[in-house]
């Protein structure tokens, strides 16, 4: 079940609300875990239980770690053996055997047999929240929940289960046991705003973007020409913007309207002058994560050499493509980002430093935008191939004519992307995501947030083309 859908719009979420807010303080808990229970159920019935199951004994092992001193590093050490054990048996375990049968078959020895094993949805945020509950305690930034089914509740509310953001574990250990001082009208109002910013950011844009680059890549690359390579790469870039960002809306938005602060998960990257700027700016949640659990335990920025520090870089870029899926392109995507962030603090950002405010966004886009080509090929051979047609400039014609709604849209999504870079675009974000709303701008927000889900449901109602890029992590 995905949030821009009507079966989410206009049947589970009311009935959801309609419950958590009729009943009393104490059963609010209980009902959001049921729901998001039954939420995530609908997409894996299959891995509900292991995933119950494995929480369970998760959070036992660390009740118990926080209790026992003498044990702390051994139950710690097993907690983590547990999650990462799961994640890496349905997330690369196929990987790994289908890349050592390939090594056999060269060396002519029969290949193992293997079953492929089904990706449970959304594996990588509950697992990297799983870990986070596990660290923060050991690390006594909170203690741990008493209840198990709150322990749940943090890892399972549907609102950012299947793709984040990466919600960790002190900043909202607090709003799970009460979370009456968010409980207003105006936290809900904004939640609502939200939420239909991002729906329309994924419907509106992401999904309109997203068939003319389907399309793209399932035609032959090399016979496509320069140009339309290009346009292709562009609009994925905006594709998966708006597809990542407007569900990240969404969870923030939802997470509002229930007393939760779930924090922001993008700024306008695309406005960025480098790529150690881009991860200020992209997944927020996930680079902070991958900087406090794994970046600072190898070291961070407190090392001997400059060496182990790009190293450490490299190491942790390698880990975050890695994650993101269990394919070559992958870690090839993660790789150039960690060679661009060592570049960075080689010679970089000093080479660019005199050449303006708006060259450095360019050229860090078009960096970005290369990186983009692995992360959305099926294979190597295919970004290879995306690559070779894209600076070839053999051809430089489209083949046939554009729809108007797809230049439309990729204009829109171009301008409200890099508007943040300009002072003007910069101060309307800010009032458009504040908190802090008056009586008459309520008014006028709710008007068009009303306006634009009569737009969303009609164009999910009409249209059968409604992905969502993350879900496949």
């Amino acid at each position: 079940m995905v949030f821009s859908s009507i079966l989410f719009l206009f049947c589970f979420l009311p009935i959801f609300l309609i419950t958590y807010h009729l009943v009393n303080k104490k059963q609010k808990n209980i009902i959001l875990l049921i729901f998001s229970i039954f939420f995530y159920s609908w997409g894996g019935p299959k891995f509900v239980f292991l995933l119950v199951i494995s929480l369970t004994i998760n959070f036992y092992i660390v009740k118990e770690m926080y209790k026992n001193m003498k044990k702390r590093k051994i139950l710690l050490i097993a907690s983590l053996a547990i999650n990462i054990g799961i994640l890496g048996y349905f997330k690369y375990a196929n990987f790994f055997i289908e890349n050592f049968n390939l090594v056999l078959t060269n060396l002519n020895f029969t290949q193992l047999q293997w079953t492929q094993i089904a990706l449970p949805i959304g594996i990588s945020f509950f697992t990297f929240q799983s870990i986070t509950y596990t660290i923060d305690v050991y690390r006594d930034k909170h203690k741990p929940l008493v209840k198990l089914h709150d322990y749940l509740l943090y890892i399972l509310m549907f609102p950012q289960l299947i793709a984040g953001p990466i919600v960790r574990f002190n900043t909202v250990a607090d709003d799970i046991i009460d979370r009456e001082k968010n409980d207003t009208i105006n936290n809900k109002l904004n939640g609502i705003y939200l939420f239909v910013i991002g729906l329309s950011k994924k419907v509106l844009i992401a999904n309109v973007l997203g068939e003319f680059v389907d399309n793209t890549f399932s035609t032959s690359i090399s016979e496509t020409s320069t140009q339309v390579l290009w346009l292709t790469i562009i609009a994925y870039s905006f594709q998966i913007y708006y597809d990542f960002s407007g569900y990240s809306d969404m969870a923030i938005g939802l997470g509002r309207i229930i007393g939760f602060n779930f924090p922001e998960n993008f700024n306008n990257p695309y406005i960025s002058q480098n790529i150690t700027e881009f991860w200020r700016r992209w997944h927020i949640t996930l680079g902070e994560w991958m900087k406090d659990y794994l970046y600072i335990p190898l070291g961070g920025n407190r090392v001997k050499s400059v060496q182990r520090l790009y190293l450490n870089l490299i190491i942790v870029f390698l880990i975050s493509g890695f994650w993101h899926g269990a394919e070559w392109t992958f870690i090839i995507w993660g790789a150039w980002h960690g060679l661009f962030l060592v570049l960075d603090r080689l010679f970089f950002i000093k080479l660019l430093s005199g050449i303006g405010k708006f060259p450095r966004i360019a050229i860090n886009y078009v960096i970005v935008l290369i990186g983009w080509v692995f992360f959305r090929s099926e294979n190597l051979s295919e970004s290879v191939v995306f690559l070779k047609g894209m600076f070839s400039f053999d051809s430089m014609s489209i083949s046939g004519d554009l729809e108007s709604k797809f230049v439309l849209v990729l204009v829109i999504a171009i301008i409200l992307s890099f508007s943040g870079a300009f002072i003007y675009g910069e101060k309307i974000q800010n009032a458009l995501y504040s908190n802090k709303t008056t009586t008459i701008a309520h008014l006028f927000y709710f008007v068009f947030a009303f306006l634009f889900l009569v737009i969303c449901s009609a164009y999910i109602t009409a249209s059968g083309f409604n992905p969502f890029i993350y879900f496949r992590f």
